[in-house]
């Protein structure tokens, strides 16, 4: 029977539901009324995101692309550093609002997550020590490859060599260090981050190899809240600014160009498209 207390709680559910649902639609607005917008980076990824070792302040490309998005916005931007594995739970429960940490744009994660028009394209790959002898894939089955915990890249050398031994580690920083401490053979990482981390050896460099063959694409895109329509309109159309006027490819060069650590010769996609 369909009583009068039924009704009561039958409107106060649907209040509830239609609350949130409000409160879910309106961040564009929630942003704007702070005044802020949180971003969660890894701070960690040279050149994406990292420590300026003299000014002690987050700097990268993506700190750059950030900063144009809350300049669009006429808000505060505000970084919150965050590990690979924590970048998806972060974002979905609401302590940051966007991510812009190296996130790769997969299918798998369209599901958990809205992404952005795709800001830079690289592949995954192999840095190998040279006194492993190794020169291609298949030598590292049974072997000991090193990667960051929660990326694409653990998913992309397990398909590359099914058996291969994988330990992971928090971020890029410390699988690095693995490697160059010989605690493992291999390190798997995105090209363009291996190549900055290769930069960095200086005359150790002749002692680390990268493998040709990429394992993986890797769209890199920042990554929203389901649903966010409002607010991935005004990130798009930033992205997509950034492209028109010239911006985009100052920032590669500033970070990726020729004469950076990355150091490549030239950009190799446009900032266009939120499709894989």
């Amino acid at each position: 029977m369909f009583t009068r207390r039924h009704l009561i709680l039958s409107t106060f559910a649907l209040g509830v539901s239609l609350s949130a649902g409000l409160a879910h639609a309106d961040q564009l607005a929630d942003i704007k009324k702070k005044g802020q917008i949180v971003f969660g980076v890894l701070g960690t990824d040279e050149p994406n995101s990292f420590i300026d070792p003299t000014s002690r302040q987050l700097v990268g490309y993506e700190i750059d692309i950030a900063n144009a998005v809350a300049k669009k916005l006429g808000v505060k931007p505000v970084f919150k550093q965050i590990s690979v594995a924590a970048r998806i739970p972060e974002l979905q429960q609401g302590h940051v609002d966007i991510l812009a940490a190296s996130l790769t744009h997969n299918k798998e994660r369209e599901s958990q997550v809205d992404f952005a028009l795709t800001y830079f394209v690289t592949g995954s790959k192999v840095m190998v020590r040279a006194a492993s002898g190794i020169t291609g894939l298949p030598q590292l089955a049974g072997k000991k490859v090193l990667t960051v915990r929660g990326g694409t890249q653990e998913t992309n050398i397990r398909k590359a060599v099914p058996n291969v031994e994988v330990v992971t580690f928090e971020n890029t920083q410390q699988a690095f260090q693995a490697l160059r401490q010989g605690k493992g053979v291999a390190y798997v990482n995105d090209e363009s981050s291996l190549l900055s981390d290769y930069g960095k050896l200086g005359p150790a460099a002749k002692g680390f190899t990268i493998l040709a063959p990429s394992i993986g694409n890797e769209p890199l895109a920042l990554g929203l809240r389901k649903g966010e329509k409002g607010l991935k309109a005004v990130v798009d159309q930033t992205l997509r600014d950034l492209e028109s006027s010239g911006a985009a490819q100052q920032l590669f060069n500033k970070w990726y160009g020729p004469g950076t650590r990355t150091n490549l010769a030239k950009r190799s996609f446009k900032i266009h498209t939120d499709q894989i």
